[in-house]
């Protein structure tokens, strides 16, 4: 399982690079509304500062997981530059290191 905000930070990463890819690019997408569909596994510590986390289920680990209850969410992000505001272009090149 991975941490939902690792999900996101690695999410908001890859975004990063394709706005870098998408300057000087004569083609580039404006990036609108992200839906990210993920399974999640709910972790609740029971000590004194007590608080709920979120954890991103693995396609593959559905099986092992028996007795913690998952369910699906669907989060709608917005994503914006820093300073501005203003929606980021991104370009469609992938990098060296992707097919």
């Amino acid at each position: 399982m991975i941490e939902l905000a690792s999900v996101i930070r690695d999410l908001r990463e890859e975004l990063e690079q394709a706005v870098v890819a998408a300057e000087g690019a004569a083609l580039r997408f404006e990036l609108g509304t992200i839906e990210l569909e993920v399974s999640v596994a709910l972790e609740r510590t029971g000590n004194a500062g007590a608080k709920v986390r979120f954890w991103v289920v693995e396609s593959n680990a559905n099986a092992a997981l028996g007795a913690t209850s998952t369910q699906r969410i669907t989060l709608a992000l917005q994503p914006v530059l820093t300073g501005s505001g203003d929606r980021p272009l991104v370009s469609g090149i992938a990098g060296s290191d992707e097919q």
